[in-house]
């Protein structure tokens, strides 16, 4: 009888952050079927701690702090993947026309992305979300606005790479012409490094979405957001159950990517094995 052995690539730590991100994969998506309260109906006595019927206890509105934070995820996990998706792509281009073109193009673009990344990710992320007045979609604009540089960095340096290969080389004296150069001959090779680091980004979003929350710059309440529900747990200091549910939900995302990401990362990346 022939037993089933695991595929080289899946270790360990990958399968927990692809188990890991699956299951709240899947909270997001089938919550409001299964979830055992509406997240904003008040269902309780308030500041009730965790009981058979409250499993993670109650807010002090009375709502039920288990639903709250299941619901939670269809929110912070759409927010990852906008914020990281428009900072690829727009990373991305700039990073790619920087490399490609080089010259005066390059430097300008370089140093549009050196200024940004001189201000710390949170300030820089604080203060543009604090111009543009809370909210979820504000709080994605400032992440994108804090994440796009580094995958034009990421990308400028794969091209650059890229293009002096013999490929490219022999595609240029064939009479290649320069776009399709860049997007077939160039980019297909380039996205390694921005996959991997993309797919750790999935977590950092999350934290720092919750972290924006948490100061009044993005989930407006009475919203079931992460960030917004640790906050209203460190107003009700002694009622330490409140922020459990979230801070635990938090925590699994992010190690639940950077397992994913490190994964990716021993399987795509060739010095790394």
């Amino acid at each position: 009888m022939m037993r089933w052995r695991a595929p080289a690539w899946l270790t360990v730590p990958m399968a927990l952050g692809i188990a890991v991100v699956a299951f709240w994969v899947a909270v997001a998506l089938t919550v409001d079927w299964w979830a055992p309260y509406e997240p904003l109906d008040m269902v309780g006595r308030r500041l009730r701690p965790p009981s058979p019927q409250h499993w993670l206890g109650t807010d002090a509105l009375g709502r039920d702090v288990l639903s709250r934070t299941l619901h939670g995820a269809t929110h912070s996990m759409p927010i990852a993947v906008s914020v990281v998706l428009c900072a690829v792509a727009v990373g991305s281009l700039v990073g790619a026309v920087a490399g490609y073109l080089g010259g005066w193009i390059d430097a300008v673009l370089m140093r549009a992305v050196d200024v940004t990344l001189s201000f710390p990710p949170i300030l820089l992320a604080m203060a543009v979300a604090a111009t543009l007045g809370p909210g979820l979609e504000n709080a994605a604009i400032a992440l994108v606005a804090v994440w796009w540089p580094v995958y034009a960095r990421l990308m400028r340096a794969q091209v650059i790479a890229v293009k002096g290969q013999d490929h490219v080389s022999a595609a240029v004296a064939s009479g290649v012409g320069r776009v399709r150069l860049l997007t077939v001959y160039i980019l297909p090779l380039s996205w390694t490094p921005t996959l991997i680091n993309a797919t750790m980004d999935f977590g950092q979003v999350v934290l720092l979405a919750a972290s924006l929350s948490f100061i009044g710059l993005g989930a407006v309440p009475p919203t079931p957001e992460w960030g917004a529900m640790i906050s209203d747990g460190a107003v009700h200091f002694y009622s330490w159950w409140i922020a459990l549910g979230p801070g635990v939900a938090i925590l699994t995302v992010v190690l639940g990517f950077n397992f994913l990401g490190d994964g990716l990362r021993d399987l795509l990346d060739p010095r790394s094995q």
